[in-house]
Protein backbone atom coordinates (compact mmCIF):
# COMPACT_ATOMS: atom_id res chain seq x y z
CA UNK A 1 0.00 0.00 0.00
CA UNK A 2 1.27 3.43 -0.92
CA UNK A 3 1.73 5.48 2.23
CA UNK A 4 0.32 8.97 2.36
CA UNK A 5 2.89 11.67 2.85
CA UNK A 6 2.84 14.14 5.67
CA UNK A 7 3.30 17.89 5.82
CA UNK A 8 6.53 19.64 7.09
CA UNK A 9 8.21 18.53 10.30
CA UNK A 10 7.01 21.44 12.38
CA UNK A 11 3.40 20.26 12.09
CA UNK A 12 1.87 18.85 15.29
CA UNK A 13 2.44 15.14 15.81
CA UNK A 14 -0.79 13.33 15.02
CA UNK A 15 0.74 9.96 14.17
CA UNK A 16 -1.76 8.00 16.25
CA UNK A 17 -4.71 9.71 14.55
CA UNK A 18 -3.19 9.05 11.16
CA UNK A 19 -2.62 5.40 11.96
CA UNK A 20 -6.26 5.01 12.93
CA UNK A 21 -7.70 6.58 9.77
CA UNK A 22 -5.09 5.51 7.23
CA UNK A 23 -7.03 2.44 6.09
CA UNK A 24 -10.55 3.83 6.28
CA UNK A 25 -12.73 3.45 3.18
CA UNK A 26 -13.73 7.10 3.47
CA UNK A 27 -11.15 9.65 2.40
CA UNK A 28 -9.68 11.82 5.15
CA UNK A 29 -7.72 15.03 4.68
CA UNK A 30 -6.12 17.06 7.50
CA UNK A 31 -5.72 20.82 7.03
CA UNK A 32 -3.73 23.03 9.34
CA UNK A 33 -5.25 26.24 10.60
CA UNK A 34 -3.05 28.29 8.27
CA UNK A 35 -4.37 26.46 5.19
CA UNK A 36 -1.55 23.97 4.78
CA UNK A 37 -2.56 20.47 3.59
CA UNK A 38 -1.06 18.34 6.33
CA UNK A 39 -2.00 14.76 5.53
CA UNK A 40 -4.32 12.55 3.48
CA UNK A 41 -5.08 8.84 3.63
CA UNK A 42 -4.95 6.42 0.71
CA UNK A 43 -8.69 6.66 0.01
CA UNK A 44 -8.56 10.48 -0.31
CA UNK A 45 -5.63 10.29 -2.74
CA UNK A 46 -7.47 7.68 -4.81
CA UNK A 47 -10.56 9.90 -4.98
CA UNK A 48 -8.41 12.57 -6.66
CA UNK A 49 -6.55 10.25 -9.01
CA UNK A 50 -3.14 10.89 -7.40
CA UNK A 51 -0.65 8.80 -5.44
CA UNK A 52 1.21 11.48 -3.46
CA UNK A 53 0.13 14.11 -1.02
CA UNK A 54 2.11 16.73 -2.94
CA UNK A 55 -0.12 16.13 -5.97
CA UNK A 56 -3.08 17.51 -4.02
CA UNK A 57 -1.25 20.79 -3.47
CA UNK A 58 0.58 22.02 -0.45
CA UNK A 59 -2.11 24.58 0.45
CA UNK A 60 -5.76 25.16 -0.10
CA UNK A 61 -4.90 27.75 -2.75
CA UNK A 62 -2.71 25.20 -4.57
CA UNK A 63 -5.55 22.66 -4.37
CA UNK A 64 -7.92 25.12 -6.07
CA UNK A 65 -5.44 25.56 -8.92
CA UNK A 66 -5.25 21.82 -9.53
CA UNK A 67 -8.86 20.65 -9.00
CA UNK A 68 -12.21 21.92 -10.23
CA UNK A 69 -15.33 21.41 -8.13
CA UNK A 70 -18.92 21.54 -9.38
CA UNK A 71 -22.23 21.09 -7.71
CA UNK A 72 -24.54 18.36 -8.99
CA UNK A 73 -26.53 20.90 -10.96
CA UNK A 74 -23.41 21.66 -13.01
CA UNK A 75 -22.68 25.02 -11.39
CA UNK A 76 -18.99 25.61 -10.54
CA UNK A 77 -18.07 25.96 -6.86
CA UNK A 78 -16.70 29.47 -6.25
CA UNK A 79 -13.16 29.73 -4.77
CA UNK A 80 -14.34 31.05 -1.40
CA UNK A 81 -16.86 28.20 -1.22
CA UNK A 82 -14.38 25.37 -1.67
CA UNK A 83 -14.80 22.97 1.27
CA UNK A 84 -11.17 23.56 2.47
CA UNK A 85 -11.72 27.32 2.49
CA UNK A 86 -14.89 26.96 4.51
CA UNK A 87 -13.09 24.76 7.03
CA UNK A 88 -10.27 27.28 7.40
CA UNK A 89 -12.88 29.92 8.22
CA UNK A 90 -14.11 27.65 11.03
CA UNK A 91 -17.27 26.57 9.25
CA UNK A 92 -18.36 22.97 9.79
CA UNK A 93 -20.68 21.30 7.26
CA UNK A 94 -22.11 17.93 6.36
CA UNK A 95 -23.30 16.03 3.29
CA UNK A 96 -22.05 18.40 0.63
CA UNK A 97 -22.12 16.60 -2.75
CA UNK A 98 -19.69 17.84 -5.40
CA UNK A 99 -18.11 16.58 -8.61
CA UNK A 100 -14.29 16.69 -8.46
CA UNK A 101 -12.05 16.64 -11.53
CA UNK A 102 -8.35 17.36 -12.11
CA UNK A 103 -7.97 20.43 -14.31
CA UNK A 104 -5.21 18.63 -16.20
CA UNK A 105 -7.60 15.68 -16.93
CA UNK A 106 -11.16 17.09 -16.84
CA UNK A 107 -12.61 13.92 -18.40
CA UNK A 108 -11.94 12.03 -15.18
CA UNK A 109 -14.46 12.84 -12.48
CA UNK A 110 -15.42 11.65 -9.00
CA UNK A 111 -18.59 12.34 -7.07
CA UNK A 112 -17.79 13.00 -3.43
CA UNK A 113 -20.07 13.46 -0.45
CA UNK A 114 -18.09 15.74 1.92
CA UNK A 115 -18.27 16.51 5.62
CA UNK A 116 -16.02 19.01 7.41
CA UNK A 117 -15.30 19.46 11.12
CA UNK A 118 -12.55 21.07 13.27
CA UNK A 119 -10.19 19.17 15.59
CA UNK A 120 -9.60 20.93 18.94
CA UNK A 121 -6.40 20.81 21.00
CA UNK A 122 -6.29 20.22 24.74
CA UNK A 123 -7.27 23.80 25.39
CA UNK A 124 -10.31 23.43 23.12
CA UNK A 125 -8.84 25.56 20.37
CA UNK A 126 -9.22 24.36 16.78
CA UNK A 127 -5.70 23.75 15.51
CA UNK A 128 -6.59 21.34 12.68
CA UNK A 129 -9.50 20.68 10.35
CA UNK A 130 -10.69 17.36 8.97
CA UNK A 131 -12.31 16.90 5.54
CA UNK A 132 -14.04 13.52 5.17
CA UNK A 133 -15.05 12.35 1.68
CA UNK A 134 -17.26 9.40 0.71
CA UNK A 135 -16.87 8.18 -2.86
CA UNK A 136 -20.40 8.35 -4.32
CA UNK A 137 -19.30 8.01 -7.93
CA UNK A 138 -20.81 4.57 -8.54
CA UNK A 139 -24.02 5.43 -6.76
CA UNK A 140 -24.49 8.61 -8.76
CA UNK A 141 -23.53 6.91 -12.01
CA UNK A 142 -26.19 4.30 -11.28
CA UNK A 143 -28.64 7.10 -10.55
CA UNK A 144 -27.70 8.80 -13.81
CA UNK A 145 -28.28 5.57 -15.69
CA UNK A 146 -31.65 5.29 -13.99
CA UNK A 147 -32.43 8.91 -14.91
CA UNK A 148 -31.57 8.28 -18.57
CA UNK A 149 -33.61 5.10 -18.66
CA UNK A 150 -36.52 6.71 -16.82
CA UNK A 151 -36.63 9.72 -19.13
CA UNK A 152 -36.16 7.70 -22.33
CA UNK A 153 -38.77 5.09 -21.48
CA UNK A 154 -41.91 5.78 -23.55
CA UNK A 155 -44.16 4.33 -20.85
CA UNK A 156 -45.64 7.21 -18.81
CA UNK A 157 -44.14 7.26 -15.30
CA UNK A 158 -43.81 9.57 -12.29
CA UNK A 159 -41.96 9.23 -8.97
CA UNK A 160 -43.30 10.28 -5.56
CA UNK A 161 -41.07 10.67 -2.51
CA UNK A 162 -42.63 8.86 0.45
CA UNK A 163 -41.29 11.20 3.16
CA UNK A 164 -43.30 14.23 2.03
CA UNK A 165 -45.44 12.76 -0.79
CA UNK A 166 -43.97 15.16 -3.33
CA UNK A 167 -43.38 14.45 -6.99
CA UNK A 168 -39.64 14.33 -7.65
CA UNK A 169 -39.54 13.15 -11.27
CA UNK A 170 -41.88 12.87 -14.27
CA UNK A 171 -40.73 11.41 -17.57
CA UNK A 172 -41.50 12.62 -21.08
CA UNK A 173 -44.10 9.91 -21.64
CA UNK A 174 -46.10 11.15 -18.65
CA UNK A 175 -45.84 14.78 -19.76
CA UNK A 176 -46.96 13.95 -23.31
CA UNK A 177 -49.88 11.83 -22.13
CA UNK A 178 -51.19 14.39 -19.64
CA UNK A 179 -50.17 17.74 -21.11
CA UNK A 180 -48.55 18.81 -17.82
CA UNK A 181 -45.19 20.62 -17.79
CA UNK A 182 -42.32 19.52 -15.56
CA UNK A 183 -42.50 22.72 -13.52
CA UNK A 184 -46.23 22.14 -12.98
CA UNK A 185 -45.65 18.70 -11.47
CA UNK A 186 -42.23 18.26 -9.87
CA UNK A 187 -42.26 19.67 -6.34
CA UNK A 188 -46.04 19.48 -6.01
CA UNK A 189 -47.61 17.31 -3.33
CA UNK A 190 -49.36 14.12 -4.42
CA UNK A 191 -52.81 15.34 -3.46
CA UNK A 192 -52.34 18.76 -5.09
CA UNK A 193 -52.26 16.98 -8.44
CA UNK A 194 -53.99 13.80 -7.35
CA UNK A 195 -53.01 10.90 -9.56
CA UNK A 196 -55.17 8.63 -7.39
CA UNK A 197 -58.23 10.71 -8.24
CA UNK A 198 -61.07 8.42 -9.23
CA UNK A 199 -59.02 5.27 -8.58
CA UNK A 200 -61.33 2.28 -8.30
CA UNK A 201 -59.53 1.21 -5.08
CA UNK A 202 -58.33 4.57 -3.83
CA UNK A 203 -58.22 3.64 -0.13
CA UNK A 204 -56.14 0.53 -0.88
CA UNK A 205 -53.74 2.57 -3.01
CA UNK A 206 -53.29 5.20 -0.27
CA UNK A 207 -52.69 2.52 2.35
CA UNK A 208 -50.05 0.73 0.28
CA UNK A 209 -48.39 4.04 -0.57
CA UNK A 210 -48.04 5.04 3.07
CA UNK A 211 -46.66 1.58 3.91
CA UNK A 212 -44.23 1.66 0.97
CA UNK A 213 -45.82 -1.43 -0.54
CA UNK A 214 -46.62 -2.28 -4.14
CA UNK A 215 -49.77 -0.55 -5.36
CA UNK A 216 -51.71 -3.09 -7.47
CA UNK A 217 -53.03 -2.24 -10.90
CA UNK A 218 -56.27 -0.28 -10.95
CA UNK A 219 -58.16 2.13 -13.17
CA UNK A 220 -58.11 5.81 -12.29
CA UNK A 221 -59.13 9.20 -13.67
CA UNK A 222 -55.84 11.06 -14.04
CA UNK A 223 -56.27 14.85 -13.64
CA UNK A 224 -55.16 16.95 -16.60
CA UNK A 225 -54.69 20.71 -16.99
CA UNK A 226 -57.90 22.72 -17.33
CA UNK A 227 -59.93 20.34 -15.13
CA UNK A 228 -60.06 17.52 -17.67
CA UNK A 229 -59.30 13.87 -16.81
CA UNK A 230 -57.86 10.86 -18.62
CA UNK A 231 -58.71 7.22 -17.99
CA UNK A 232 -55.57 5.22 -17.14
CA UNK A 233 -54.46 1.97 -15.58
CA UNK A 234 -51.90 2.75 -12.85
CA UNK A 235 -49.59 0.66 -10.69
CA UNK A 236 -46.98 1.61 -8.07
CA UNK A 237 -43.59 0.03 -7.35
CA UNK A 238 -41.49 0.90 -4.26
CA UNK A 239 -37.92 2.06 -5.14
CA UNK A 240 -35.02 3.88 -3.47
CA UNK A 241 -33.37 6.94 -4.98
CA UNK A 242 -30.29 8.40 -3.27
CA UNK A 243 -31.23 6.51 -0.15
CA UNK A 244 -34.77 7.95 -0.06
CA UNK A 245 -37.91 5.84 -0.22
CA UNK A 246 -39.97 6.59 -3.30
CA UNK A 247 -42.88 5.13 -5.26
CA UNK A 248 -42.59 4.70 -9.02
CA UNK A 249 -46.03 5.00 -10.63
CA UNK A 250 -46.46 3.74 -14.19
CA UNK A 251 -49.51 4.21 -16.38
CA UNK A 252 -51.26 2.54 -19.30
CA UNK A 253 -53.41 4.93 -21.31
CA UNK A 254 -57.00 3.66 -21.47
CA UNK A 255 -58.48 6.83 -22.96
CA UNK A 256 -58.40 5.51 -26.57
CA UNK A 257 -60.37 2.47 -25.38
CA UNK A 258 -62.93 4.71 -23.66
CA UNK A 259 -63.28 6.88 -26.75
CA UNK A 260 -63.74 3.78 -28.89
CA UNK A 261 -66.44 2.53 -26.52
CA UNK A 262 -68.21 5.89 -26.68
CA UNK A 263 -68.01 5.88 -30.47
CA UNK A 264 -69.31 2.30 -30.52
CA UNK A 265 -72.25 3.20 -28.30
CA UNK A 266 -73.07 6.17 -30.53
CA UNK A 267 -72.73 3.96 -33.58
CA UNK A 268 -75.00 1.35 -32.02
CA UNK A 269 -77.58 4.03 -31.23
CA UNK A 270 -77.51 5.21 -34.86
CA UNK A 271 -77.75 1.60 -36.02
CA UNK A 272 -80.72 0.97 -33.74
CA UNK A 273 -82.59 3.98 -35.14
CA UNK A 274 -81.80 3.05 -38.74
CA UNK A 275 -82.81 -0.56 -38.07
CA UNK A 276 -86.06 0.34 -36.35
CA UNK A 277 -87.34 2.74 -39.02
CA UNK A 278 -85.94 1.08 -42.17
CA UNK A 279 -88.69 0.59 -44.80
CA UNK A 280 -87.41 -2.92 -45.65
CA UNK A 281 -88.34 -5.73 -43.22
CA UNK A 282 -85.29 -6.68 -41.17
CA UNK A 283 -84.40 -9.05 -38.34
CA UNK A 284 -81.42 -9.45 -36.02
CA UNK A 285 -80.65 -12.89 -34.63
CA UNK A 286 -77.80 -14.66 -32.88
CA UNK A 287 -75.45 -16.60 -35.15
CA UNK A 288 -75.12 -19.28 -32.51
CA UNK A 289 -78.59 -20.70 -31.90
CA UNK A 290 -80.39 -18.39 -34.38
CA UNK A 291 -82.50 -16.84 -31.63
CA UNK A 292 -84.27 -13.67 -32.81
CA UNK A 293 -82.92 -10.63 -30.95
CA UNK A 294 -84.86 -7.85 -32.64
CA UNK A 295 -87.12 -7.09 -35.61
CA UNK A 296 -88.16 -3.77 -37.10
CA UNK A 297 -91.59 -2.25 -37.77
CA UNK A 298 -91.61 -3.26 -41.44
CA UNK A 299 -91.00 -6.91 -40.48
CA UNK A 300 -93.95 -6.85 -38.07
CA UNK A 301 -96.19 -5.28 -40.71
CA UNK A 302 -95.24 -7.90 -43.31
CA UNK A 303 -95.63 -10.94 -41.03
CA UNK A 304 -98.44 -9.80 -38.74
CA UNK A 305 -96.53 -10.76 -35.57
CA UNK A 306 -96.19 -8.52 -32.55
CA UNK A 307 -92.72 -7.62 -31.27
CA UNK A 308 -93.02 -9.59 -28.02
CA UNK A 309 -94.25 -12.67 -29.92
CA UNK A 310 -91.09 -12.85 -32.00
CA UNK A 311 -88.13 -11.58 -29.98
CA UNK A 312 -86.39 -14.30 -27.99
CA UNK A 313 -87.75 -17.14 -30.12
CA UNK A 314 -86.17 -19.18 -32.91
CA UNK A 315 -87.47 -19.14 -36.53
CA UNK A 316 -88.57 -22.76 -36.13
CA UNK A 317 -90.75 -21.87 -33.14
CA UNK A 318 -92.79 -19.32 -35.09
CA UNK A 319 -92.51 -21.24 -38.42
CA UNK A 320 -90.98 -18.24 -40.15
CA UNK A 321 -90.01 -20.16 -43.27
CA UNK A 322 -92.19 -22.13 -45.68
CA UNK A 323 -90.83 -25.42 -44.37
CA UNK A 324 -88.28 -26.91 -42.00
CA UNK A 325 -86.22 -27.87 -45.06
CA UNK A 326 -85.93 -24.20 -45.99
CA UNK A 327 -84.98 -23.28 -42.41
CA UNK A 328 -82.21 -25.87 -42.28
CA UNK A 329 -80.90 -24.74 -45.65
CA UNK A 330 -80.74 -21.11 -44.45
CA UNK A 331 -78.96 -22.10 -41.24
CA UNK A 332 -76.50 -24.27 -43.19
CA UNK A 333 -75.62 -21.38 -45.50
CA UNK A 334 -75.03 -19.09 -42.54
CA UNK A 335 -72.88 -21.69 -40.77
CA UNK A 336 -70.80 -22.16 -43.92
CA UNK A 337 -70.07 -18.57 -44.92
CA UNK A 338 -71.88 -16.28 -42.46
CA UNK A 339 -73.73 -14.55 -45.29
CA UNK A 340 -75.81 -14.92 -48.47
CA UNK A 341 -77.31 -12.53 -51.03
CA UNK A 342 -80.56 -12.46 -52.98
CA UNK A 343 -81.88 -15.84 -51.89
CA UNK A 344 -85.51 -16.27 -53.10
CA UNK A 345 -87.57 -17.78 -50.26
CA UNK A 346 -91.14 -17.92 -49.02
CA UNK A 347 -91.74 -16.40 -45.59
CA UNK A 348 -94.77 -17.55 -43.61
CA UNK A 349 -96.86 -14.89 -41.86
CA UNK A 350 -98.62 -15.31 -38.54
CA UNK A 351 -101.85 -16.14 -40.39
CA UNK A 352 -100.11 -18.82 -42.48
CA UNK A 353 -99.92 -16.90 -45.75
CA UNK A 354 -96.71 -17.23 -47.79
CA UNK A 355 -94.84 -14.11 -48.89
CA UNK A 356 -92.34 -14.34 -51.74
CA UNK A 357 -89.19 -12.59 -50.53
CA UNK A 358 -85.69 -11.95 -51.75
CA UNK A 359 -83.66 -12.60 -48.57
CA UNK A 360 -80.12 -11.42 -47.83
CA UNK A 361 -78.17 -12.00 -44.61
CA UNK A 362 -74.87 -10.70 -43.24
CA UNK A 363 -73.01 -11.57 -40.04
CA UNK A 364 -72.22 -8.57 -37.78
CA UNK A 365 -70.77 -8.10 -34.29
CA UNK A 366 -72.90 -6.18 -31.78
CA UNK A 367 -71.91 -5.87 -28.12
CA UNK A 368 -69.19 -8.49 -28.71
CA UNK A 369 -71.79 -11.01 -29.91
CA UNK A 370 -71.81 -12.50 -33.40
CA UNK A 371 -75.22 -11.80 -34.95
CA UNK A 372 -76.99 -12.14 -38.29
CA UNK A 373 -78.69 -9.13 -39.85
CA UNK A 374 -81.27 -10.28 -42.42
CA UNK A 375 -83.37 -8.23 -44.83
CA UNK A 376 -86.56 -9.38 -46.57
CA UNK A 377 -87.58 -7.74 -49.86
CA UNK A 378 -91.23 -8.45 -50.64
CA UNK A 379 -91.33 -9.49 -54.32
CA UNK A 380 -94.98 -10.56 -54.51
CA UNK A 381 -95.87 -7.68 -56.81
CA UNK A 382 -92.93 -8.40 -59.06
CA UNK A 383 -93.81 -12.09 -59.25
CA UNK A 384 -97.42 -11.22 -60.10
CA UNK A 385 -96.27 -8.89 -62.86
CA UNK A 386 -93.97 -11.56 -64.26
CA UNK A 387 -96.78 -14.11 -64.38
CA UNK A 388 -99.04 -11.66 -66.17
CA UNK A 389 -96.29 -10.90 -68.67
CA UNK A 390 -95.67 -14.60 -69.29
CA UNK A 391 -99.38 -15.11 -69.92
CA UNK A 392 -99.37 -12.22 -72.37
CA UNK A 393 -96.36 -13.65 -74.21
CA UNK A 394 -97.97 -17.08 -74.34
CA UNK A 395 -101.10 -15.53 -75.84
CA UNK A 396 -99.03 -13.67 -78.37
CA UNK A 397 -97.18 -16.84 -79.33
CA UNK A 398 -100.43 -18.51 -80.38
CA UNK A 399 -100.47 -16.35 -83.49
CA UNK A 400 -97.09 -14.94 -84.45
CA UNK A 401 -97.66 -14.39 -88.13
CA UNK A 402 -98.41 -10.72 -87.61
CA UNK A 403 -95.57 -10.01 -85.14
CA UNK A 404 -92.31 -8.58 -86.46
CA UNK A 405 -88.95 -10.01 -85.36
CA UNK A 406 -88.19 -6.72 -83.54
CA UNK A 407 -91.31 -6.97 -81.39
CA UNK A 408 -90.52 -10.61 -80.58
CA UNK A 409 -87.05 -9.60 -79.39
CA UNK A 410 -88.45 -6.89 -77.13
CA UNK A 411 -90.99 -9.25 -75.60
CA UNK A 412 -88.25 -11.76 -74.88
CA UNK A 413 -86.03 -9.09 -73.29
CA UNK A 414 -88.85 -7.91 -71.05
CA UNK A 415 -89.55 -11.50 -69.96
CA UNK A 416 -85.93 -12.22 -68.95
CA UNK A 417 -84.40 -9.21 -67.15
CA UNK A 418 -81.93 -11.44 -65.35
CA UNK A 419 -80.27 -12.80 -68.50
CA UNK A 420 -78.94 -16.25 -69.22
CA UNK A 421 -78.30 -19.13 -66.90
CA UNK A 422 -81.87 -19.60 -65.66
CA UNK A 423 -81.93 -23.36 -65.97
CA UNK A 424 -79.63 -25.84 -64.28
CA UNK A 425 -76.52 -25.55 -66.44
CA UNK A 426 -77.98 -26.91 -69.77
CA UNK A 427 -76.12 -25.45 -72.76
CA UNK A 428 -76.68 -25.43 -76.51
CA UNK A 429 -74.23 -28.29 -76.92
CA UNK A 430 -76.55 -30.51 -74.87
CA UNK A 431 -79.23 -30.35 -77.61
CA UNK A 432 -79.46 -32.73 -80.55
CA UNK A 433 -79.23 -31.36 -84.08
CA UNK A 434 -83.02 -31.77 -84.59
CA UNK A 435 -83.77 -30.08 -81.22
CA UNK A 436 -81.55 -27.17 -82.23
CA UNK A 437 -83.46 -26.80 -85.53
CA UNK A 438 -86.82 -26.88 -83.74
CA UNK A 439 -85.66 -24.40 -81.11
CA UNK A 440 -84.34 -22.00 -83.75
CA UNK A 441 -87.68 -21.97 -85.54
CA UNK A 442 -89.56 -21.49 -82.24
CA UNK A 443 -87.29 -18.55 -81.48
CA UNK A 444 -88.19 -17.05 -84.89
CA UNK A 445 -91.89 -17.25 -84.00
CA UNK A 446 -92.83 -20.32 -86.02
CA UNK A 447 -95.83 -22.39 -84.95
CA UNK A 448 -95.98 -26.19 -84.98
CA UNK A 449 -97.46 -26.34 -88.51
CA UNK A 450 -94.78 -24.10 -89.98
CA UNK A 451 -92.04 -26.06 -88.20
CA UNK A 452 -93.49 -29.32 -89.63
CA UNK A 453 -93.50 -27.91 -93.18
CA UNK A 454 -90.05 -26.38 -92.87
CA UNK A 455 -88.41 -29.54 -91.51
CA UNK A 456 -90.60 -31.96 -93.51
CA UNK A 457 -91.98 -33.56 -90.37
CA UNK A 458 -95.43 -34.54 -89.23
CA UNK A 459 -97.22 -32.31 -86.76
CA UNK A 460 -97.19 -35.04 -84.08
CA UNK A 461 -93.42 -35.49 -84.51
CA UNK A 462 -92.91 -31.75 -84.08
CA UNK A 463 -94.99 -31.78 -80.91
CA UNK A 464 -92.89 -34.63 -79.49
CA UNK A 465 -89.67 -32.75 -80.27
CA UNK A 466 -91.09 -29.61 -78.60
CA UNK A 467 -92.09 -31.54 -75.46
CA UNK A 468 -88.63 -33.13 -75.10
CA UNK A 469 -87.02 -29.76 -75.76
CA UNK A 470 -89.11 -28.06 -73.03
CA UNK A 471 -88.15 -30.75 -70.52
CA UNK A 472 -84.46 -30.49 -71.35
CA UNK A 473 -84.16 -26.70 -71.09
CA UNK A 474 -86.65 -26.32 -68.23
CA UNK A 475 -89.22 -24.31 -70.19
CA UNK A 476 -92.89 -24.47 -69.31
CA UNK A 477 -94.26 -22.68 -72.34
CA UNK A 478 -93.29 -21.23 -75.70
CA UNK A 479 -92.40 -17.85 -74.20
CA UNK A 480 -89.80 -19.32 -71.85
CA UNK A 481 -88.37 -21.42 -74.71
CA UNK A 482 -87.98 -18.30 -76.85
CA UNK A 483 -86.15 -16.50 -74.04
CA UNK A 484 -83.80 -19.46 -73.53
CA UNK A 485 -83.12 -19.64 -77.28
CA UNK A 486 -82.62 -15.89 -77.75
CA UNK A 487 -80.17 -15.75 -74.84
CA UNK A 488 -78.10 -18.39 -76.63
CA UNK A 489 -78.33 -17.12 -80.19
CA UNK A 490 -80.69 -19.75 -81.60
CA UNK A 491 -82.84 -17.23 -83.45
CA UNK A 492 -80.44 -17.07 -86.37
CA UNK A 493 -79.12 -20.63 -86.68
CA UNK A 494 -80.15 -24.21 -86.94
CA UNK A 495 -83.37 -23.70 -89.02
CA UNK A 496 -84.07 -25.19 -92.42
CA UNK A 497 -83.86 -23.27 -95.68
CA UNK A 498 -87.44 -22.09 -95.58
CA UNK A 499 -87.98 -19.54 -92.81
CA UNK A 500 -91.27 -18.90 -91.08
CA UNK A 501 -93.94 -16.86 -92.79
CA UNK A 502 -93.75 -13.12 -92.07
Amino acid sequence: MTKAKSAPDDAPDRSQLRAIIADLQDGVLLIEGDGRVAWANEAMLRMHGVSRLADLGATTAAYRERFALRYRNGQAVRPQSYPMERLCRGEAFGDLVVEVSAKSHPEKQWVQCLRGLPLADRQGEADCHVLIATDATEAFEAEERFERMFNANPAPAIIVRIADLRYVRANQGFLEMTGWRTQDIVGQRLYDVDLLHGAERRDLAKSHLSEWRTVPQMEAELPLPHEATRLVMLAGQPIEISGERCMLFTFADLEPRRQAEIALRQSEERFAKSFRFAPIPMSLSSLNGHRILNVNHAFLEMTGWRHEEVVGRRPGEIELWQSSVTRREVEARLAESGRFRGYELKVKTKSGDLVDCLVSAESVTINDERCVLASFQDIRERKRTELELVAAIDAAMQDTSWLSQKIMDKLAAVRSPRGAGAHGGVTSSDLTARESEVLALIAQGAGDDLIARTLSLSRNTVRNHVARLYAKIGAHNRGEAIIWARDRGHSAKGAGKSGPAR
